[in-house]
């Protein structure tokens, strides 16, 4: 049986839980909650909690995480790879009482090695993101809680906090307003700039109808989630999609942009363009903000 190798989508270019508004880089910074530093100076195992999902540790090592703005591994596995539901869900029935579904589903032939790795990476950094996000409040713990996978080797919190912080600003850069991460995002019926939108975001824009998320993005297109909320704020950044909160009925006025949302703090945040408006010139744009960053 032939596999294919999912590969992260553009992991160099890569849901926060709360929007996130543009600010210096120096300012971007995951929550460093004291009580999971410990754990992992203590080598604890068990489950680490907060509002945006739970990381798993063993011996004071994150070795898995699960949030529901994120993609799971199973979506992964499903979709990138030869895995049936199936088979999934055997492995689940299977081993999953036993903490060994990882084991399982390789032991099998269901999967090799290498794709489960990845996928599981994939995964934990995806659902890692949301847990540790600004705003998802104070973190709990439960001992002796393992994860399901029986997952193989970890990461340390700190390197979770540290691929955090910089998917964060990696966000900011692209477009500071962060409403299409937790609004549905709506097209902004520019048709004649179809032609310039990439494949991959063009699959995107299609998914972006105003009701779907874009954690229901990310799972229609077996992608990861923080993926999907870069090409969403790479669109919105062309003027191709707002917030479906903003978006304009057919017939609206062309005139003024759309309504702006309260960001974090009580500040507004200025809203993409909208149909109506010129094209913004997005390397004009960048090229200013580095000028005034290196003041």
């Amino acid at each position: 049986m032939r596999h294919t190798v999912p590969v992260p989508w553009d992991a160099e270019r890569p849901l926060p839980a709360q929007p996130v508004t543009r600010r210096a880089d120096s300012e971007h910074s995951a929550p460093d909650p004291p009580l999971l530093h410990r754990l992992a100076a203590e080598r604890a195992t068990g489950a680490f909690t907060r509002a945006g999902g739970t990381l798993f540790l063993r011996d004071g090592q994150v070795v898995h995480a699960e949030s529901p703005a994120a993609t799971g591994l199973d979506v992964l596995l499903t979709r990138g790879c030869a895995l049936s539901h199936e088979c999934w869900e055997a492995a689940l029935t299977q081993a999953a009482h036993e903490g060994c579904v990882a084991q399982h589903l390789v032991a099998s032939g269901h999967v090799p090695l290498g794709v489960l790795e990845l996928c599981r990476r994939t995964a934990l950094y995806d659902a890692a993101f949301f847990v540790l996000a600004p705003g998802g409040g104070p973190g709990r713990f439960r001992r002796k809680v393992r994860d399901p996978l029986g997952a193989g080797g970890g990461v340390t919190p700190t390197a979770v906090q540290g691929e955090t912080v910089r998917r964060l600003a990696l966000l900011d850069r692209i477009w500071p307003d962060a409403r299409t991460d937790v609004l549905p995002p709506a097209p902004t019926a520019v048709s004649d700039r179809l032609h310039m939108v990439p494949d991959r975001q063009l699959r995107t824009l299609e998914l972006a109808d105003g009701t779907r998320t874009a954690t229901d993005i990310a799972r229609v297109l077996g992608r990861p989630a923080f993926h999907t909320l870069v090409e969403l704020r790479r669109l919105a950044a062309g003027g191709l999609v707002v917030p479906a909160r903003s978006a304009r009925p057919e017939g609206a006025a062309a005139e003024g942009a759309a309504p702006a949302a309260p960001a974090e703090g009580g500040t507004p945040v200025a809203a993409p363009p909208v149909h109506g408006f010129p094209d913004p010139d997005v390397a004009l744009l960048r090229r200013l903000r580095d000028a005034l960053e290196a003041l």
